[in-house]
């Protein structure tokens, strides 16, 4: 190349050579980015809807307190309000992440009959996914949970 574009030894080459293997690295570092705002953008949306659980749960826990109490003076322990209110969180948040997986699942499937892209999503994200689902019920559940387990029975009966 140097001989046919003239370039002398004591100077610098005026070319490059792109081979496919520089060309999927550059590709790699550009979606570095993506993937990283993808990232960012998915833990905003969990903490969102952890939150929007959380307040579902608390108004839950309000509309609920007489059965509440009812159940505490039947002899219902604290652990059983908790974890029925954290059951309650978990089905609530793991029905969502069903829904996001299939419409997922879905939207991939419609994109390989437009396009001629091959796309493989593995089963085992869908499960990850809904391990993350299970652990934002678990951790935005259990205020609205330990409130409802910390309940007077008394004071929850006289509640209107």
């Amino acid at each position: 190349m140097r001989r046919e574009r003239g370039v002398k030894p004591n100077e610098e080459d005026n070319f490059d050579f792109f081979s496919s293997e520089s060309l999927i690295t550059q590709f790699n570092q550009l979606t570095v980015g993506v993937k990283l705002a993808a990232f960012v953008i998915g833990i905003i949306a969990l903490v969102v809807a952890g939150i929007g659980i959380m307040n579902i749960m608390l108004v839950s826990v309000t509309e609920r307190t007489k059965e509440i109490g009812i159940r505490k003076s039947l002899g219902a322990k604290p652990r059983h309000i908790l974890s029925q209110f954290l059951l309650e969180a978990v089905v609530l948040c793991n029905l969502g992440g069903i829904f996001g997986v299939l419409v997922g699942f879905g939207l991939g499937n419609v994109v390989t009959l437009f396009t001629s892209f091959e796309i493989e999503v593995p089963v085992h994200w869908a499960f990850i996914g809904l391990a993350f689902c299970s652990a934002v019920g678990i951790a935005f559940g259990l205020l609205p949970a330990i409130r409802a387990s910390r309940l007077n029975p008394i004071d929850a009966l006289r509640y209107e």
